[in-house]
């Protein structure tokens, strides 16, 4: 099964990610979707799977800056698709794409309930 993990590479959890990925021995594409962008059909299928409120990090610095109308009107997956396409710092990171099924942020346990 073909496993992409998308994310940036200066982010903490994504390297988390990858080592862990590394270190149970599994062979994992990585997509930095700063540097290489995020396709509209990458991030739709991310949504058809994850609640728009899953994907987008409102915790993050990305989300704090924006201003507030722009905020109140990420209301559905519709609003969150165009958000993350223009500003994919905005998106939970990492997201695992594992053969078409997808999962967002990393911890030990949570990959570990992935891959077993």
């Amino acid at each position: 099964m073909k496993k992409t993990l998308y994310g940036i590479p200066n982010c903490d959890t994504v390297k988390k990610a990858r080592t862990w990925m590394a270190a149970q021995g599994h062979d994992v594409d990585f997509h930095d979707f700063k540097k290489q962008g995020l396709a509209r059909a990458t991030a739709a299928a991310w949504l058809e799977q994850l609640d728009w409120e899953v994907l987008v990090n409102r915790k993050g610095t990305t989300w704090r800056n924006l201003p507030d109308e722009r905020k109140a009107a990420v209301t559905s997956k519709a609003a969150a698709l165009e958000l993350v396409l223009e500003l994919p710092s905005v998106i939970k990171r990492p997201v695992l794409d594992r053969g078409g099924k997808f999962s967002v942020g990393f911890s030990d346990s949570q990959y570990q309930d992935l891959f077993t």
